[in-house]
């Protein structure tokens, strides 16, 4: 029996089996365990932070051939603005890897990532028929990459107003403010990572209200916000690299 053929057998039996769906807070897994520390697990690098080697952040990753060569292909464009504009760099998987990130579609899988890096295979759920967007890709590697919504950062209340009484009772713990390591970035409306001020409305009145100016729209973003980029260089340290601003991944986006 030939290494080749071992491989691809291994490819092959991998993407037949269901992923066990998780636990999920909104569209975060939630991990076997949890961290026991006061500060966010991605404080130190024995958190959930993928390592850094050198100026790089390596992230191998591997995309079920489940999905179309289309639908591939946004998920690459996903990746690849992360390339662009910061330290990381997503690398295809081989099984000699421990550490990396699967991205899977299957029925009712929904959109959703584990929130930091995770020992072993680390499913991302990209549900063909929904989910395999570009601004959706970036969201879920921001999550991947240990960044959370940014309704329930810890000064949130300076800027917004959670409705409580218009959310699901059972969808109320995805607005619950947490403590979050904000980078000394300002609260972004514009940010991937907002929720629209209607989620998981139960009346149809808004969930999120803007201090201020109720009036805007946001949570409807269509790509990463510069405040997005400058945030994952500074949590991984990105150094001697330049951000790009969003007019850039506009045109990547078209």
């Amino acid at each position: 029996m030939t290494s080749t053929f071992l491989y691809l057998l291994f490819f092959s039996v991998m993407d037949v089996c269901l992923v066990k769906m998780p636990v999920l807070h909104g569209d975060i897994a939630v991990a076997d365990t949890t961290y026991k520390n006061a500060e966010p697990c991605t404080a130190t690098e024995k958190g959930c932070k993928w390592p850094k080697e050198g100026r790089y952040v390596y992230v191998p990753y591997y995309i079920s051939p489940d999905y179309t060569q289309e639908e591939q292909n946004i998920i690459i464009r996903g990746m690849r603005s992360f390339n662009q504009t910061t330290c990381i760099r997503f690398i295809p998987w081989n099984p000699s890897v421990r550490n990396y990130i699967s991205f899977f579609t299957q029925p009712n899988s929904g959109c959703w990532s584990y929130l930091g890096r995770q020992k072993g295979v680390q499913h991302i759920s990209l549900e063909r028929g929904g989910c395999v967007r570009y601004s959706t890709v970036q969201h879920e590697i921001l999550h991947a990459l240990g960044f959370n919504h940014e309704q329930v950062r810890s000064d949130r209340d300076r800027y917004v107003r959670i409705l409580f009484n218009n959310i699901k009772r059972k969808q109320q713990y995805n607005f619950q403010k947490k403590r979050t390591n904000n980078l000394e970035t300002p609260y972004d409306f514009s940010s991937v990572m907002h929720y629209n001020k209607y989620a998981f409305s139960k009346n149809g009145l808004p969930t999120i209200e803007a201090k201020g100016d109720p009036a805007p729209a946001f949570g409807n973003a269509r790509q990463m916000s510069t405040n997005d980029i400058i945030r994952v260089n500074k949590l991984y340290r990105c150094s001697k690299l330049k951000t790009y601003s969003t007019f850039y991944l506009l045109c990547e986006y078209v």
